[in-house]
């Protein structure tokens, strides 16, 4: 189930991506009504809120990085989905990555350049993910400015990208199938990313829709 719905992420994402140029397509989930239950006969569009012209990805170096194989290190940054090396860009690479997935087709709206700043990235040591898993706790500020003044639109303020991470043997069973943490974690910040530059819009479904 698991597997499943983080590839279905990607294919949101991607979906997301292919169709906000002129018209901007139903996420396939039901629009909650005010008691927090399914809207009948409505669905989720999402449109993009803005035309993104470029993304600024900064991982301060004043973040605490730990290399420690504990169950649960005292630090900023704590990484193990690529070889020991430089976190900072690492973590950089991986933010640019889905930044540049989230944004590909946002190109309606208000020009704006947008800035993450990475506050948090604390996956899995090799001690927790291969035993009892846990949570990938990412945390970033993003601003939002106007293209052409660079005045603030939107921020700075505090985003949560945390999502669950998979331990022991379910850890295993999925990075047999090419969901390593990194696919998890990038899938997750292009995610969350695109829905904070997105904007939801309640209409109404179709009949055979509404009917399912």
């Amino acid at each position: 189930m698991r597997i499943a719905r983080v590839f279905t992420a990607f294919a949101l994402v991607g979906a997301l991506g292919a169709c906000m140029s002129s018209d901007p397509a139903s996420r396939a989930s039901t629009a909650p009504d005010g008691l927090g239950l399914p809207g009948e006969g409505q669905i989720v569009a999402i449109e993009p809120r803005y035309a993104i012209k470029d993304v600024t990805v900064r991982v301060p170096e004043t973040l605490k990085v730990s290399e420690a194989n504990l169950y649960y290190p005292i630090a900023d940054i704590v990484w193990r989905g690529d070889p020991r090396g430089n976190r900072y860009e690492q973590i950089k690479a991986i933010f640019d990555t889905a930044a540049a997935q989230a944004t590909a087709g946002m190109n309606a709206g208000q020009a704006v350049n947008v800035e993450i700043e990475v506050t948090r990235f604390h996956a899995q040591t090799e001690k927790t993910r291969y035993s009892v898993g846990g949570t990938f706790s990412m945390h970033f500020l993003m601003t939002v400015r106007d293209a052409a003044t660079g005045a603030i639109i939107d921020g700075p303020r505090e985003v949560d990208a945390d999502t669950p991470a998979a331990g022991g043997e379910q850890a295993l069973a999925e990075e047999a199938q090419g969901l390593t943490a990194k696919v998890v974690v990038t899938a997750r910040l292009t995610e969350v990313i695109a829905a904070e530059l997105s904007r939801p819009v309640l209409v109404s479904a179709p009949p055979q829709l509404a009917a399912n």
